[in-house]
């Protein structure tokens, strides 16, 4: 299969940086698939799973991702979003937590910056759970 360059780029530090197959990202859309030779595009990545094989496996790698974007150019994909974690990485009763607050805060009365952030807040804590739990129950499978 033919391959291509991707760095996925966290805020905080570099995810992975390498040869890629396939590339699947998060997007307003809905998920968006990346091969070799794609035709260069700016796309908004949204909190999601993104899902990336390398070359010589079989199963595809998963990264919980919050919001980014992605740039495809000449055979080159940039990913860059403010977190991304495997899910071996996550801490479900944590993230549970947080979710669990989060839910709380959008409930009292707060101006519409802090009620945005903590919707954004929620929104990572549920998307974290859903790739810890889609990872656990398929890893029999990995």
């Amino acid at each position: 299969m033919s391959q291509f360059q991707v760095r996925i780029l966290a805020a905080d530090r570099p995810f992975y940086e390498g040869a890629c197959e396939s590339l699947i990202v998060p997007t307003v859309a809905g998920q968006y698939g990346i091969l070799a030779h794609h035709c260069n595009t700016i796309s908004a990545i949204v909190p999601g799973t993104l899902s990336y094989r390398v070359p010589g496996e079989e199963r595809f790698r998963l990264a919980a991702v919050s919001f980014g974007m992605v740039k495809v150019e000449n055979n080159d994909v940039l990913v860059l979003v403010d977190t991304a974690e495997r899910p071996e990485d996550i801490d479900a009763n944590r993230a549970q937590r947080e979710a669990d607050q989060a839910r709380e805060e959008l409930l009292q009365k707060h101006s519409m910056i802090e009620y945005r952030t903590t919707q954004a807040t929620l929104a990572r804590a549920l998307n974290r759970l859903r790739v810890k739990r889609y990872y656990e129950q398929n890893s029999i499978n990995l």
